[in-house]
């Protein structure tokens, strides 16, 4: 009986040993509730979970990490358009600034030679009446040729292009090229400020010349002679 005994003993014993011993974690139960190894509820994920959440975070971590590079590269695009943006109206200004300062510059100008020729202009209208009374009568004996038909009834309008219109004497002669006009308080066409071919300048009267507004031609009566004399008058 004592031998039963110490032999029921050892193999108590011998089972105690021999059952394994079951990993950490926790295991789905039968039912469906989740226990651990010693067959108690839990809420410790398993090996797969962990793993799967692993995964997860990583693919969260990785997207996080594109957006962020995508929001980094827009911005700096959007910073490259708006620097550009900048660049071209900083551009767009100065060349605006440096056309105006031209135009300006160029209105002064013309301004000023303007109000030169205007000047020049008085002052050679001065000249002529001044000339022209002190030489009338010298003038007056000057040799005059007949004016041809076409011609004689023409006079010179006050609308008329005449600077820069060449000169000839009534046999078709180039004499000379107009280089000025006086007018009259009214306007009207008095005389003609012309520069030899010479070289030598003359003011004609307007009785002297006709115009040929077809050909762009100042006719004069006076000989070749005679307009050499009068450029050598001074007042």
């Amino acid at each position: 009986m004592r031998t039963s005994l110490r032999l029921a003993a050892s193999g108590l014993a011998l089972s105690l040993f021999a059952a394994p011993v079951l990993a950490q974690g926790s295991y789905p139960a039968p039912n469906g509730d989740r226990v651990d190894a010693n067959g108690l509820p839990t809420t410790r994920s398993t090996p797969a979970e962990h793993a799967q959440t692993e995964q997860l975070n990583a693919q969260i971590q990785a997207g996080n990490a594109a957006a962020d590079d995508q929001v980094t590269q827009q911005a700096a695009q959007n910073q490259a358009v708006v620097d550009a943006q900048t660049a071209a109206s900083s551009a767009q200004a100065a060349a605006n600034q440096a056309q105006y300062d031209q135009q300006k510059q160029q209105y002064q100008q013309q301004l000023q030679n303007n109000q030169a020729a205007q000047q020049n202009y008085e002052d050679r209208t001065h000249a002529y009446y001044d000339l022209r009374s002190r030489y009338s009568a010298e003038r007056a004996a000057y040799h005059r040729g007949l004016w041809p038909d076409r011609f004689r009834t023409w006079r010179l309008e006050s609308d008329a292009g005449l600077v820069g219109s060449r000169v000839e004497i009534v046999d078709g002669d180039h004499v000379g090229t107009v280089d000025s006009v006086a007018r009259s308080p009214a306007g009207r066409v008095e005389a003609l400020y012309v520069t030899l071919d010479s070289g030598k300048q003359v003011w004609i009267d307007e009785a002297d010349i006709r115009f040929d507004q077809g050909g762009r031609v100042v006719m004069t009566n006076l000989d070749r002679a005679d307009l050499r004399a009068m450029s050598d008058e001074r007042l």
